[in-house]
């Protein structure tokens, strides 16, 4: 039997800030901001930052070509976490590179560690935000934050594997649950991952038998957290108002029994706003697998033969593309160095 040589460092991790390129800045100001609430912290030509919390910056888009998610500020608990992880890195020989005091302020951090992740995503390591006691001015009454963070992200993938070992051995990553979802005749397998009392951080999602990714973006979705059911139908509303297209409408997940709505971003991507969703208590978490990704309702708002159609020949095409080459794994790049 082996014994442990590292400290166990969940719970002493979480989802702390999301970067994000596009050139459709004023769509990205209009959904976040009027639709889903958020309150608009900084705003030039070149950036927009957005605030949910005391933390002075959650969510960042900066002026670019990608239309894509750039990179995810994961925060850890204080110095000795960083230090644990930075060395796991090491270990495993994923080099960690120092971020610029320029990039570290336009993140609303003291300082960060950038990594290459997953799929070229990029994960940043801070342990000291900068926060503010400045009020908050926003359309929503509130969003769930703290010690679980500020949400998480969905990932689709043609390496689960490498990804979540990814996530298991630098954060201690452990599975809640398993999901499986037809979608046109083809097979989803979908595992949720934790790092602490949030139900999950990470999603990671793949087509069982299709080493395809049928998904443009880094990120399918990301997920953030309101305070109440109210609040979540007012966000949904005012999407709608704005013209912002529902990916999927209003309905429940079986496994952490969150209410939410997906609306399609300016940059391909998903936004899922939810409320109630379960918190883990560790002692009695048993492991489930589950048919179906809803409970009920998250309807698609564009459900007609032709929408259909096209949306599934999409993502095909996108699949096939993604055989052109490999998904990039830091795990699996260790490996070839090391052959």
């Amino acid at each position: 039997m082996s014994t442990r040589t590292t400290p166990d460092i969940f719970g002493a991790s979480s989802m702390g800030y999301a970067l994000i390129e596009s050139c459709q800045l004023d769509q990205w100001r209009a959904l976040l901001e009027q639709g889903i609430g958020l309150h608009l912290a900084f705003a030039d030509e070149q950036t927009l930052a957005f605030r949910m919390d005391q933390h002075q910056r959650r969510i960042i888009v900066q002026r670019g070509r990608q239309e894509d998610f750039l990179a995810v500020g994961w925060q850890l608990r204080d110095q000795a976490t960083l230090d644990e992880v930075l060395n796991r890195l090491q270990r495993l020989g994923i080099e960690a590179h120092p971020g610029q005091p320029d990039e570290a302020a336009q993140r609303g951090v003291k300082k960060f560690w950038r990594v290459l992740g997953p799929k070229r995503m990029a994960v940043e390591l801070f342990w000291e935000p900068l926060l503010t006691d400045a009020p908050l001015n926003m359309l929503s009454a509130g969003f769930i934050t703290g010690a679980a963070g500020m949400g998480h992200l969905a990932i689709t993938s043609r390496k689960p594997q490498q990804m979540q070992r990814f996530w298991e051995e630098i954060f201690d990553a452990r599975i809640s649950d398993h999901i499986v979802e037809r979608i046109a005749g083809l097979t989803l397998d979908i595992d949720f991952l934790r790092v602490n009392e949030r139900h999950h951080s990470i999603a990671i999602a793949r087509l069982r038998g299709l080493p395809m990714d049928p998904i443009r973006t880094r990120v399918q979705h990301m997920n953030l957290l309101t305070t109440s059911a109210s609040e979540l139908t007012d966000a949904y509303l005012r999407c709608r108002k704005l013209g912002f297209e529902m990916a999927h409408e209003i309905g429940e997940h079986p496994n952490d029994r969150e209410q939410s709505f997906y609306v399609m971003s300016p940059s391909g991507f998903e936004l899922e706003l939810g409320c109630n969703a379960r918190v883990v208590e560790e002692a009695q978490w048993r492991t489930t697998s589950y048919q179906g990704i809803s409970l009920w309702g998250h309807r698609p708002q564009k459900n007609g033969t032709w929408h259909t159609l096209t949306n599934n020949l999409g993502n095909v095409i996108r699949g096939m593309r993604s055989l052109r080459k490999p998904e990039y794994s830091p795990l699996l790049e260790r490996h070839r160095h090391e052959q």
